[in-house]
């Protein structure tokens, strides 16, 4: 099932890496575990917690890049029925395909406070300053 050659870095936080949310649902699944190209493909390394109703989840934190993956429900290897996007696997499968994208930072509003000093600005202060300075 490989194609695509990423590792889990979840364990060496860094800035770069982007929090991802596996969620699926099946009411009798005894075991539910994530394995793709972001593990080497080892579903025990991203096993999913259950939770009421049969809803089993899986939060992690990936690089941003494309990865392809696969649940594992009671050892049966299946692609996740809410993913976007799949793609063939060599096994006469389907790979589910997840998009990790890193988000822009927040957009400052150009207000007073975010604008540069005028060179005026700083010369007023530094006369400030230095005749508070000498009279203290």
């Amino acid at each position: 099932m490989k194609s695509i050659h990423h590792h889990d870095n979840a364990r060496s936080a860094g800035p770069d890496l982007v929090p991802v949310r596996f969620e699926f649902t099946h009411p009798t699944a005894n075991s539910v575990c994530v394995a793709g190209t972001f593990n080497d493909w080892h579903p025990e390394a991203k096993t999913m917690h259950p939770s009421r109703n049969g809803h089993w989840l899986k939060e992690t934190v990936l690089p941003a890049g494309k990865y392809e993956y696969c649940l594992v429900v009671d050892g049966h290897w299946m692609p996740d029925p809410q993913a976007k996007e799949s793609v063939p696997n060599p096994f006469g499968g389907r790979n589910s395909v997840l998009t990790v994208a890193v988000s822009p930072p927040a957009a400052q509003p150009a207000g007073p406070e975010n604008l540069p000093l005028k060179k005026t600005n700083q010369q007023k202060t530094e006369k400030y300053e230095q005749t508070n300075t000498i009279r203290q």
